[in-house]
C-alpha cells in the first residue's frame, strides 16, 4: 500500500500528502516544464480519503454470545452482524469481532443508558423501534422534537436502552400468490409519513387489487412503520404527491385515454406527463396522478427551467461517492516525465481525471451556499470485478448518490449492487443501451431520444418545405421513423459502389421551397460523399442540412466546419459548447485554479454533480427531486428525468443546435 497522496496543479502548486498530513510544496523547486493538462495522481488509503466511519474491537471471552456483546455495549445484534456476517453462526473464544462506535450516554439512577443514533435514508420510528428493541412511544419520549416532527435524515436521537415497556411485533404474511410473484421479485416497504394505499400502488405500478392481494387485510388505513410486500421495481420516484394540487384516480373497466379526456378533461398528452408509466398503455385498476381544478400541466417537450439554488430546503451535509478509473496501479513511478507521458496515451485516465476536477469544483460552489460535501472516491481501474469489490468491501448505507463508473458495464454492475440499498447512481458518460435498474440514472439522452427530438423540431416546421431524406441500408430504423414522421418525403439511396451521386440529388431538389436534407447515415463514406456534394450545388437553391446523431462520420478530414455551416447544419446535441469568452462564474474560477479552461469532460464533470447536489439540496432525496417534469440548465448541460416504467430514470434534456455562418452553434431549442 502507497503512503502518498500526490495531487500536481497547472497553478503551480504541489500538494503531497503522507500518512494523512499534507505537505506543500513550489512547482519552481520541483521542475521547471508546463503540463498539458491538471494532474491529479491519487493514492487513497482503504478506498476513502475524506471520510472513515470509527470502529472498536472486541475479544470474545469464555461463554460470550452476540446477544451478551451487544446488551454490553448497547449495540443491536443487527448491527453487529452487520460488521461481522460470519458470527451468525455464532463466535468462538478469543475471536475478534468489530463494533460499532456509538455514542453512550447514561442517565444517572435511572437504570436506562441512551445510544446516540445518526439517522439514515429510509429509517423510520418503526425500523429503529426494531433495531433496537424498544418501543416507538420510548423513542419519542427522549427526542420530544419527534411528537410533532418527522424523522429526518442527519437527526441524532437518543435511543434509550434497559427500558420495560412492552413491545408487540406485527407479524406480516410471507405468502404471496403466485399470480403477483410471478410477474417481479418482491421486497418490503415501509410506510412513511403521508403515503396512502394508492400512492404505494401508483409508484409500484399495481393496482389496488394486487396490492391487497400481496398484503392480505391491508386496509385504507395505513400506519407510518407499517410493513408490506410490494414488487421490487418502482415507477415513480415517490409515493406522496402535492395533494393542494393533485389527487389519485383509479382507471376503470374498457377505459381508454379516449374516455378519459371526455371524463376528465386530459388528454392523452396531459395525462402521460404526469404518469410517464402510463405511455405504455392504460389497464383496469391503474392508479394515476390527476390535477386539481386550476392545476396546470406542462405537456410540452420545452419543459420549464428550475433554477434549484434559489431554492434550497435541506442544508444538511450531503455524502456523495464516486467511481471513476484512475488505474492508479498502472502509476508505479515517481517520474513526472513517466508519468506525463502515461497520461498521453492512457485517455480514460485522463477522462476522469478531468471530470473529477470539474466534479470537485461543484462541492466548493455547494459549500458558497452554506451546505458541506462529505466525498469518498474509488479507482474502479475500469473493472467490473473491481467495482464489486469496492461495494463489498465499504458501507453505502449513508451515501446519497454514487456518480460513475463511466462505462456502461461498469455502471449497470454498481447499480445493480446497490440497488438493494436503493443507492441512487448516475451514469455520467456513457448512453448506450444498458440493463436499467430502479436506482439507475442514465445523464446523457440516448441515441433514439436524440432522433426522436429532431423529428419533434421539425415536424411542425416541415409543412412547406421539400424534404428529402438520404439514408444507407444500415440505418433502417431511422429511416422507418423519418418516413412516418415525414409521408411526403423523398428517399434517396445509395446505388453502386455505395456512393451518392450529384444527378441523384438535383433532380430531387426545387427553386420553389425550402429543401430540407435529413441525412439518416453512421458511415463515413456517405457522411464525407453527401456533404461536399450539397455545397456545390448552385446557389440558388436553398438547402439546409438536417442529421439525427451527429456521430464521429461528421469528424472526416473530409467534411470541414465550414461546409457544415454553409448549410445550416442542424441536429440534436446532450450538450451544447461554452463561450469561452464568457464570465460564468465556473469557467472563471476554473482557470483561476487550474491555469487553463476547462475541457468538456471537466465541465461534465461539474455540471453532473452540481445538478444532483442541488437536487438533494431541495429534496429528501434524488427520486423526490426527479418525480417532477422540470429542467436544470448549468454550463453545457441539460438535465430533465424521467422514470421509466419498471426501470431507472432517463434524461430527456436536448438542445437543437444549428451551424452558424460565423462557425458557431446557435441553440434553437
Amino acid at each position: 500500500m502507497k503512503e502518498y497522496c500526490l495531487l500536481i496543479l497547472n497553478t503551480g502548486k504541489i500538494l503531497v500528502f503522507k500518512k494523512g498530513k499534507q505537505i506543500l510544496h513550489n512547482r519552481k523547486d520541483m521542475f521547471k516544464k508546463n503540463l498539458i493538462i491538471p494532474i491529479l495522481v491519487l493514492f487513497f488509503l482503504s478506498g476513502n480519503v475524506f471520510a472513515q466511519e470509527k470502529y472498536r474491537s472486541h475479544i470474545v471471552e469464555n461463554g460470550e454470545t452476540i446477544s451478551t456483546i451487544s446488551k454490553k455495549y448497547n449495540v443491536s445484534e443487527k448491527a453487529i452482524l452487520k460488521l461481522n456476517p460470519d458470527a451468525k453462526d455464532g463466535v468462538r473464544e478469543h475471536a475478534v469481532i468489530i463494533l460499532p462506535n456509538n455514542d453512550v450516554i447514561a442517565k444517572p439512577g435511572s437504570g436506562i443508558s441512551f445510544v446516540v443514533h445518526k439517522v439514515r435514508r429510509k429509517e423510520t420510528l418503526f425500523s429503529l423501534s426494531k433495531e433496537y428493541n424498544v418501543s416507538i412511544d420510548d423513542i419519542k419520549k427522549y427526542n420530544k422534537q419527534l411528537y410533532s416532527e418527522n424523522l429526518r435524515k442527519n437527526d441524532r436521537i437518543k435511543i434509550p436502552q434497559g427500558t420495560t415497556t412492552e413491545i408487540t411485533k406485527t407479524e406480516t404474511s410471507a405468502d404471496i400468490p403466485d399470480a403477483v410473484v410471478s410477474s417481479a421479485e418482491t421486497e418490503k416497504h415501509t410506510v412513511k409519513a403521508k403515503e396512502t394505499v394508492y400512492g404505494i400502488a401508483r409508484m409500484y405500478g399495481i393496482t389496488m387489487d394486487e396490492l391487497i392481494t400481496m398484503n392480505p387485510g391491508l386496509t385504507k388505513d395505513l400506519s407510518m412503520g407499517s410493513v408490506l410486500n410490494v414488487p421490487s421495481k418502482t415507477v415513480t420516484g415517490s409515493a406522496n404527491i402535492d395533494d393542494e394540487l393533485y389527487s389519485f384516480y383509479t382507471v376503470k373497466q374498457k377505459e381508454g385515454f379516449y374516455r378519459l379526456e371526455k371524463n376528465l378533461g386530459l388528454s392523452e398528452e396531459e395525462i402521460i406527463a404526469l404518469n410517464p408509466y402510463a405511455k405504455d398503455g392504460l389497464k383496469e385498476g391503474m392508479i394515476l396522478k390527476i390535477p386539481k381544478s386550476n392545476t396546470s400541466v406542462s405537456v410540452s417537450g420545452k419543459a420549464s427551467i428550475v433554477d434549484l439554488s434559489t431554492s434550497i430546503n435541506y442544508r444538511e451535509s450531503k455524502k456523495i461517492a464516486f467511481m471513476l478509473p484512475f488505474q492508479l496501479a498502472k502509476s508505479t513511478s515517481d517520474s513526472l516525465d513517466l508519468n506525463e507521458a502515461l497520461l498521453k496515451k492512457n485517455s480514460a485516465m485522463r477522462v476522469a481525471l478531468d471530470f473529477y476536477s470539474g466534479a470537485m469544483m461543484a462541492t466548493e460552489f455547494l459549500k458558497d451556499k452554506g451546505i458541506s460535501t462529505v466525498v469518498d472516491v474509488y479507482d474502479t481501474a475500469g473493472s467490473e470485478s473491481k467495482v464489486s469489490s469496492i461495494i463489498n468491501s465499504n458501507n453505502f448505507d449513508d451515501v446519497d448518490a454514487v456518480i460513475g463508473p463511466l462505462r456502461g458495464v461498469t455502471v449497470v454492475r454498481a447499480a445493480t449492487e446497490l440497488k438493494k440499498d436503493n443507492v441512487p447512481v448516475f451514469s455520467p458518460l456513457s448512453n448506450r443501451s444498458i440493463n436499467m435498474t430502479s436506482n439507475l440514472f442514465q445523464t446523457i439522452p440516448s441515441d433514439d431520444l436524440l432522433g426522436d427530438r429532431l423529428i419533434a423540431y421539425m415536424k411542425p416546421l416541415a409543412f412547406d418545405k421539400n424534404v428529402i431524406i438520404v439514408t444507407d441500408n444500415k440505418s433502417a430504423s431511422d429511416r422507418s421513423k423519418l418516413i412516418a414522421a415525414f409521408p411526403g418525403a423523398i428517399v434517396i439511396t445509395p446505388k453502386d459502389k455505395g456512393y451518392i451521386y450529384v444527378a441523384d440529388v438535383d433532380k430531387q431538389l426545387t427553386r420553389e421551397k425550402d429543401n430540407w436534407v435529413i441525412l439518416a447515415s453512421k458511415n463515413p463514406i456517405i457522411v464525407s460523399n453527401v456533404v461536399p456534394m450539397l455545397n456545390g450545388i448552385p446557389g440558388d437553391y436553398n438547402i439546409r442540412l438536417f442529421t439525427m446523431n451527429k456521430n464521429n462520420a461528421y469528424e472526416s478530414n473530409d467534411v470541414s466546419n465550414v461546409q457544415l455551416a454553409n448549410l445550416n447544419f442542424t441536429f440534436p446535441s446532450v450538450n451544447k459548447s461554452y463561450d469561452y469568452k464568457s464570465k460564468n462564474a465556473f469557467l472563471v474560477s476554473y482557470k483561476n485554479k487550474y491555469g487553463v479552461l476547462p475541457n468538456r469532460f471537466a465541465v461534465r464533470g461539474f455540471d453532473v454533480t452540481y445538478d444532483v447536489l442541488l437536487r438533494l439540496a431541495n429534496e429528501e432525496d434524488v427520486y423526490k427531486a426527479s418525480d417532477d417534469d422540470f429542467m436544470t440548465e448549468y454550463v453545457e448541460n441539460r438535465f430533465r428525468y424521467e422514470k421509466k416504467m419498471f426501470s431507472g430514470y432517463e434524461n430527456k434534456a436536448i438542445y437543437i443546435l444549428k451551424y452558424t455562418d460565423k462557425l458557431e452553434f446557435e441553440v434553437l431549442e
